[in-house]
């Protein structure tokens, strides 16, 4: 199986060069914008028609080179086609697409040529080990960024992946607050160390937005990309480890469905920073495409009641949470880390969708409304 990623390559441009690729960039969004003002005009975001219309035209004002002119034509459409009611609106020096007319590497992947403004030029690459053993099946189109003084390509790549298995279990992993991430072996994954980096990062963000000079404010930009940064090398690191124990132990991944968990979620005012500040759906996707590359299942179960469940017995009731950690079932005294007891009936939700038949072997708790094992699993 074919998987595509995306790769990161650095051009180490020289300034002449930098001012060609920034030439390019500002006069090609200036393009889009130019283009998307007639698309809207008609209400139209047919290719064919756009480029019988305008091509010629954008070549002729923006000095732009056939393909650029083609790659122009095609960037507003896609937007355009998104929501025809809104004009759409480019940023001068956002992103733009080179396709394979527009650009190859040399020499391997030392070296690349990009066709600017000013013409054809080869630019050193500087590429990290991770990206430079997948590069060699470069596919398709590549984008043209700019990030902090730097122009990047991130490069389209085809890699191969492990033939998936038949998992003989599955391995259920329980997304908090406090513990990002626990699995249902027991392990935690970034804890108080995490929580602690998270509580000092928001604690100088307030600092910084309260004091609202100009030296803050780039001080509090600064801050922005290093906590994106810390955010996803931490959901790297934990979903590498998840994706390694389950293809380690023949398992496949079960995770929590995450739609509308924000809206579903309900925590104290004290803790809405921590809920609402984690890129949850970074690390399930993070997992999910590891786990592919890898041929471990991933699925993906409804996560309501399961801090709730007591796995031993099954009793369902809400009573059984005690707090934020602390799980002690009323019928049975079970007793587990509430994280813990979530990923064990996530995991246990996974084996409940395969089409085989399963004793259940419990019953709800008396005098209580809540739904059954079965019932919440079908929820």
């Amino acid at each position: 199986m074919i998987m595509k990623l995306v790769a990161t390559v650095k051009l180490l441009a020289t300034e002449e060069q930098k001012s060609s690729l920034l030439a390019t960039l500002t006069q090609v969004n200036a393009a889009c914008d130019w283009l998307a003002a007639r698309a809207f005009e008609h209400r139209s975001a047919d290719k064919i028609m756009l480029q019988r219309l305008y091509y010629r035209q954008l070549r002729e004002d923006f000095d732009l080179s056939a393909q650029h002119a083609v790659r122009t034509i095609s960037k507003v459409c896609e937007v355009y086609k998104r929501d025809k009611t809104k004009l759409p609106r480019f940023d001068k020096l956002g992103a733009i697409a080179y396709d394979q007319r527009l650009y190859s590497f040399k020499n391997g992947i030392d070296r690349v040529s990009l066709l600017t403004q000013a013409g054809r030029v080869v630019i050193p690459c500087g590429v990290g080990q991770y990206h430079k053993a997948r590069l060699e099946g470069v596919r398709g189109q590549a984008d043209l960024v700019l990030r902090d003084g730097n122009f990047y390509l991130y490069v389209t790549v085809e890699v191969p992946s492990d033939p998936e298995v038949t998992p003989i279990g599955w391995l259920g992993v329980d997304l908090g607050i406090r513990n990002l991430a626990v699995d249902s072996d027991g392990q935690f994954h970034s804890g108080e160390r995490t929580l602690a980096v998270r509580s000092r990062i928001g604690t100088l963000r307030s600092k910084l937005q309260s004091a609202g000079t100009k030296s803050a404010k780039r001080h509090l930009k600064k801050l922005g990309k290093k906590e994106q940064r810390f955010h996803s090398n931490t959901n790297h690191v934990i979903s590498k480890k998840i994706v390694r124990k389950a293809k380690d132990t023949a398992r496949g991944i079960a995770l929590e469905d995450l739609t509308h968990i924000r809206e579903r979620v309900t925590v104290r005012k004290t803790q809405r920073a921590h809920l609402h500040g984690w890129s949850f759906a970074q690390l399930r996707a993070f997992t999910t495409y590891k786990a592919a590359l890898a041929g471990v299942p991933c699925v993906a179960v409804d996560p309501r009641y399961t801090s709730q469940t007591c796995p031993e017995c099954g009793c369902v009731s809400k009573a059984n949470r005690k707090n934020q950690s602390e799980f002690v079932c009323t019928k049975c005294g079970f007793a587990e880390h509430a994280d813990l007891v979530g990923a064990r009936n996530i995991a246990f939700r996974a084996e409940v969708m395969r089409p085989i038949v399963i004793d259940i072997g419990s019953e709800p708790c008396e005098n209580d409304t809540s739904p059954s094992p079965l019932q919440a699993a079908a929820l």
